[in-house]
């Protein structure tokens, strides 16, 4: 048995001792996310979630606990970015029409259009078209919005869950979402299929991708937020149709 005095010091030195795993993980986010988003919010939203695990944690989990305080600390840190609506709405609705451009443009074509296909269907200039793709660097596959319309109605998300209860995302990944994922990124041209690979499997930042691919920092982010766009816009044809 602890004294308060003694779980206290316990659990200061745990908060040292794993303060290194919230910066490093805050890191690794901040490589995925707008300029805009600071790097001590993250830290100081994952220090509260590493305070959360150890407060929480017990041996019996069956779990090491480093990987229990990732788990906490990614989730602090996701909780503040969706708390301060770090992506804008302006943002959000240019990447809804480009990926209403794409699924339109891939219906009339029966194939993935090209850049300059996408920006002559959204009536920009090519460069134009990069700008906007450019200042929508972080956007996402999937919103915490997302399962909660703003009209009250069905989004396209809810097709392919199995399971209401506990963490929609989970419920997701568990179920057709993930085949169908797969799918989509298969579909994609084979450049932003390679960029994908790195971002999300290697977990290369766009710095790093840029050197693997002979292209600027940039120029990757615009190429994954179209990949991206691609992505939203396969999965709500596949929902919205009955594919899966």
């Amino acid at each position: 048995m602890y004294t308060v005095h003694g779980k206290s010091n316990q659990k200061d030195e745990m908060l040292k001792q794993h303060a290194t795993l919230v910066k490093k993980l805050a890191y690794q986010l901040k490589a995925k996310l707008p300029p805009s988003v600071e790097l001590d919010d993250l830290i100081q939203a994952g220090m509260m979630g590493l305070l959360d695990a150890i407060n929480r944690y017990e041996d019996i989990h069956g779990a090491q606990f480093e990987t229990y305080a990732a788990q906490r600390i990614r989730g602090s840190m996701l909780d503040e970015l969706r708390n301060t609506d770090w992506l804008p709405r302006s943002m959000r609705k240019n990447m809804r029409d480009v990926e209403t451009a794409i699924s339109h443009l891939e219906q009339e074509l029966g194939k993935p259009p090209t850049e300059k296909e996408v920006a002559s269907k959204l009536n920009l200039s090519l460069n134009d078209y990069y700008d906007m793709l450019g200042d929508c660097s972080g956007h996402q596959l999937v919103y915490y919005e997302d399962f909660h319309d703003s009209d009250g109605g069905e989004h396209f998300l809810d097709r392919f869950k199995n399971d209401d209860n506990g963490d929609p995302l989970k419920g997701l990944l568990a179920g057709d979402f993930r085949e169908a994922l797969i799918e989509a990124i298969d579909s994609l041209p084979e450049r932003e299929k390679i960029l994908m690979g790195l971002y999300y499997e290697q977990e290369l930042n766009l710095k790093e991708i840029g050197v693997v691919m002979n292209v600027s920092e940039s120029r990757v982010c615009q190429l994954h937020s179209q990949a991206v766009a691609r992505l939203r816009a396969s999965l709500k044809e596949k929902a919205w149709t009955g594919v899966v």
